[in-house]
């Protein structure tokens, strides 16, 4: 039984396994996605200004997920090799360093929370105080309340690194559906608004990590777990090596989000929540692409350590190929029908005028994001965090930011959406050239 678990990465059929690895990978985003999107839809049934006032949580939001993500990601590869090593002890340790791991970046969050909260929507609130108070009721609660989220990241990479991925869809179910069923109920039956929508999620997520300790418990005895204050430090440094660059990223998209609605706000407060709706959106249309991204991780990893470039190369393509099949069928609703995507938030007039052109040109630009974001990941899985972090930094931070403020004094909002596309354009020769510069195996070309 070790064996077939040893030997399946080194061995199944390289179509099959990066899209059974992606999958649950897919579908650990797409709840996560999911609690932010339909907590924008009812909210946007409040009022714009609340539905502003998610947008401007949003970046911090991501933030909060960029540390249960990236532990994820790094215990997801260490306790993969684990388990390829037969080493139940390093197991052991591997999910107790996870499990600590978790636990401080709540404890993070809460301090971040109690800081910075009231500063950061003072800032970009523009001195609205209405949407100021919206955003604090609703992202105080997500923030202080985040172990759910922490716990549920964690639990949920267990049973997917063990193999056991229909465990792992009892979770989500859990998760997902008590967010779907109390959104409307803490939201509109008890008129909470922005703060009824945060108890929600933050009870979804409890749910999620509740499942995900009974699940593991019962049917997942291959990784026992535990929690100390005592962890294993070189598993902790262990999940930090692999997870931090995929954290970075995360962190990133939260820097150029808060410069853009700073930038955005000039122009409207309407601006921003289209912006919002879009990052929304965003996190929905590609959650195959970031799946897929992730689950070439521990593939590569594996393959790189077992000594088989082929296998290295052909898992990059096919994850080539599986990120854009997965995105296409978003790109054709995202260019042919923006307005029923906007009107799904209850889209004024004025924000459909404003919403209608910018899905489109955003939904180009998340097409052309997927190669760079294939190469930086499969450099990741080679130990080659560098060259990774310069393509997510020009892509995702350097970029963008320059061309918008460059662009920002023509008062064009059309210019400030296409610096995203510019942007991709100009890194995909750049993501290519590094790949080739950095292959640590002469085979290993794309």
């Amino acid at each position: 039984m070790a064996k077939q678990a040893e030997n399946s990465m080194g061995t199944e059929k390289m179509s099959r396994l990066v899209l059974t690895t992606g999958i649950p990978l897919m579908l650990s985003l797409l709840i996560n996605s999911l609690y932010n999107f339909v907590d924008s839809v009812f909210v946007s049934r409040v009022a714009e200004d609340a539905l502003t006032a998610l947008s401007l949580s949003a970046p911090v939001q991501v933030l909060v997920s960029a540390l249960g993500f990236g532990n994820a990601v790094g215990l997801n590869a260490a306790i993969s090799k684990a388990l390829g090593e037969n080493r139940p002890d390093k197991v052991k340790k591997t999910a107790n360093a996870a499990i600590f791991i978790a636990v401080c970046s709540w404890l993070l969050i809460c301090l971040a929370c109690v800081v910075g909260i009231r500063w950061y929507f003072d800032w970009q609130s523009g001195g609205n105080e209405v949407i100021a108070a919206y955003g604090r009721d609703y992202l105080s609660i997500c923030m202080l309340f985040s172990l759910g989220q922490m716990g549920q990241w964690v639990f949920d990479r267990f049973v997917i690194a063990s193999g056991k991925s229909r465990l792992f869809l009892f979770t989500l179910s859990a998760a997902s559906v008590t967010n779907l069923i109390l959104d409307p109920v803490f939201i509109f039956g008890f008129g909470l608004g922005t703060r009824g929508a945060a108890i929600a999620t933050v009870i979804g997520q409890f749910c999620g990590m509740g499942a995900g300790i009974f699940i593991n418990r019962r049917w997942n005895k291959e990784i026992p777990f535990s929690f100390s204050l005592r962890p294993d430090w070189v598993s902790v440094r262990t999940i930090l090596r692999v997870g931090i660059p995929s954290t970075l990223v995360q962190v990133l998209t939260s820097f150029v989000a808060i410069v853009m609605n700073s930038i955005l706000l000039t122009f409207s407060s309407t601006t921003v929540a289209v912006y919002g709706v879009c990052s929304r959106m965003m996190g929905l249309c590609t959650v195959g692409v970031h799946g897929i991204d992730n689950g070439l991780i521990p593939i590569v990893v594996y393959n790189y350590g077992a000594g088989k470039p082929d296998r290295i190369t052909e898992s990059v393509r096919w994850a080539l190929v599986y990120s854009f099949l997965f995105y296409i069928p978003f790109l054709l609703v995202l260019e042919l029908a923006p307005g029923w995507v906007m009107r799904l938030f209850d889209a004024s007039e004025n924000m459909m005028s404003i919403g209608f052109p910018v899905v489109r040109i955003l939904g180009l630009f998340w097409l052309l994001c997927i190669p760079s974001q294939v190469i930086a990941s499969a450099m990741q899985g080679l130990s080659l965090p560098t060259p990774s972090m310069v393509i997510t930094m020009l892509r995702q931070a350097i970029l963008p930011v320059i061309l918008a403020l460059v662009l920002r004094p023509a008062g064009r909002l059309s210019l400030i959406w296409t610096a995203f596309i510019l942007a991709e354009l100009i890194c995909i020769p750049v993501a290519l050239r590094l790949w080739k510069r950095n292959q640590i195996y002469k085979s290993a070309e794309i």
